[in-house]
């Protein structure tokens, strides 16, 4: 399952997400889970920034080598499952590509689903989804240009999101075939995730 994290400048949200999930993966040995991300407004070629640098260390992943990078729709063709850090930022992916509706959702929207209905696929998520009480109530803020304590609250939601969500689909969900799969062509391999640090359960500031 191949997951496409994304936010506003991919310097803090998306990326502290990202690296959370490649730690996740190997940590429970899901060498199927695969992440990226990317921002509507990404500050390309940008490492991620400082705070959330720490905030991916603190919580047991690695932030070297990143470089921040702008949404295309071939990203969203590409991913399983798409986890947005706004409701309007969801939509705006949503109108990307086609069949992407389906598989994009907020990061907390798609956590709440799977935690109230027991949904375990994506198909799953997408069939629960029909609550607009939610409207605005599912978004992940944006911490540039706060404090240090800002970004580790950040990190921790998104954290408390992403692990458990992302531990109840990998088992159940399968990679899409590539577009060159799908038209009968050339395949082209994805490249696994790096090897990242051990996620820990009760970690430590």
């Amino acid at each position: 399952m191949h997951v496409l994290f994304v936010c506003n400048g991919n310097v803090c949200r998306s990326a502290i997400a990202e690296r959370l999930t490649r730690a996740l993966a190997v940590d429970h040995d899901l060498p199927g889970l695969t992440a990226e991300s990317a921002g509507t407004r990404a500050l390309v070629g940008f490492p991620v920034e400082p705070l959330a640098a720490q905030t991916i260390s603190g919580l047991g992943g690695v932030p070297d080598g990143f470089r921040a990078r702008r949404l295309t729709p071939d990203m969203v063709d590409r991913a399983d499952l798409v986890l947005t850090m706004t409701d309007q930022l969801r939509d705006q992916v949503a109108a990307m590509g086609f069949g992407a509706p389906a598989r994009t959702f907020t990061l907390l929207e798609a956590r709440r689903i799977a935690k109230l209905t027991g949904a375990r696929t994506i198909a799953g998520l997408h069939a629960a989804r029909d609550d607009l009480a939610y409207v605005h109530r599912e978004n992940i803020a944006d911490p540039i240009g706060l404090s240090a304590q800002s970004y580790c609250e950040v990190g921790d939601r998104i954290a408390e999101a992403v692990v458990p969500l992302l531990l109840a689909l990998a088992p159940h969900e399968q990679r899409r075939p590539e577009p060159e799969e799908r038209l009968g062509l050339v395949i082209r391999p994805r490249p696994q995730a790096p090897l990242s640090a051990f996620l820990a359960a009760n970690r430590t500031r």
